[in-house]
């Protein structure tokens, strides 16, 4: 195949040239399967795993993920292909990995739009997509919202004036999956070359719009629960797929968390009118609690502020912060001395009386 259906430019063959004199080849990974790689490459298609070296001195988030391209040897024709390199990602999107252990999961790499899909029945959650948006805030891709199953919804157009209010800026395409004239309301966004993700809860119809877009029934689709919208995992492993249009768009299992990893991520991006109250604030350092001079703290009092949004930026921050402190050593550490001080000041004030 040629690699350029696969998203292969000149900036990527740039990145490739050094890889040449070792006599490797470029591909793109498709599919991932717990040790084995699906890759493209120019001969076709390919099964691969990773090198012993590479894995040796790899971080788990280093580690060739779906979207990413590879420097590989093939031995022989129809051999398993070694993965040598990986090439440097020009986006990513991560989360902290489920479990106790600070460890970066990265979800989808070198993608160029990112479908946020939220299901307009009970998967509606505007929280959840400011999550969503904080998480992308340094991922090098651009976002777009998709609301599925207009079709289940009496009020659509006060759907899309709610989150356009909490994402500005960014654009929110209404959609019914099951119609492939609907879907095709994202092709502009899928220009040959380009790659989007689907991010969304299971039951939000990621899989379904990855079918209509290829325009055949490839990947499992499931039944949602009345009770809460959700659906089963019917997609249980990221896979790219390239379109008949050219465009490339890379199915992913329904998120359940989506724990932040820690980036010089800001949350201006996300709560813009927040951080232009802040600056308003009479005092620099304002904490904006019950303080004289607060610009939020009076612009949640006459309504210009919703509460709701307040204390979501709030949790967001905090956990943004402690995302920071369990992954830096160094952050910890003077946590830990802050927490110290702090308790010796107690002791040394309850001495006095």
């Amino acid at each position: 195949m040629q690699l350029e259906l696969a998203g292969w430019d000149e900036s990527w063959a740039n990145e490739f040239e050094c890889h040449k004199a070792a006599g490797l080849l470029p591909g793109r990974i498709f599919n991932h399967n717990r040790h084995a790689y699906s890759i493209y490459a120019e001969a076709g298609e390919a099964t691969a795993e990773v090198a012993g070296s590479l894995l040796y001195r790899s971080t788990n988030s280093e580690l060739p993920v779906v979207g990413d391209w590879v420097a590989f040897r093939l031995y022989a024709p129809n051999d398993l292909a070694i993965i040598h390199e990986v090439l440097p990602r020009r986006s990513r999107f991560s989360r902290q990995a489920a479990g106790n252990a600070v460890v970066e999961q990265v979800l989808a790499a070198n993608i160029d739009v990112l479908f946020f899909v939220f299901g307009l029945d009970q998967d509606y959650n505007l929280r959840r997509l400011e999550r969503y948006l904080v998480a992308a805030g340094e991922s090098g891709a651009s976002v777009v919202i998709v609301l599925n199953k207009s079709d289940c919804c009496s009020h659509v157009e006060e759907r899309v004036q709610e989150v356009s209010a909490t994402a500005p800026g960014i654009p929110v395409i209404p959609i019914t999956a099951i119609s492939a004239d609907s879907v095709n309301a994202l092709l502009p966004y899928l220009n040959p070359g380009r790659t989007a993700a689907l991010m969304g809860s299971s039951g939000a119809g990621k899989s379904t719009i990855v079918n209509q877009l290829l325009g055949t029934a490839r990947q499992e689709v499931g039944t949602t629960r009345e009770s809460d919208g959700r659906g089963r995992h019917t997609t249980t492993h990221r896979e790219l797929f390239i379109l008949p249009s050219g465009g490339l768009v890379l199915d992913n299992p329904g998120i359940r968390e989506l724990q932040f990893w820690p980036e010089p991520t800001s949350l201006s991006n996300t709560f813009p009118e927040i951080e232009v109250l802040a600056q308003s604030c009479m005092f620099r350092d304002c904490s904006h609690g019950p303080d004289r001079g607060c610009a939020v703290q009076e612009a949640l009092a006459n309504g210009e502020l919703a509460a709701e949004r307040w204390r979501s930026y709030l949790k967001l921050q905090r956990e943004l912060r402690y995302a920071v402190v369990q992954s830096d050593e160094n952050a910890r550490r003077n946590a830990r001395q802050k927490i110290k001080k702090l308790c010796k000041d107690v002791k040394r004030n309850q001495r006095r009386f």
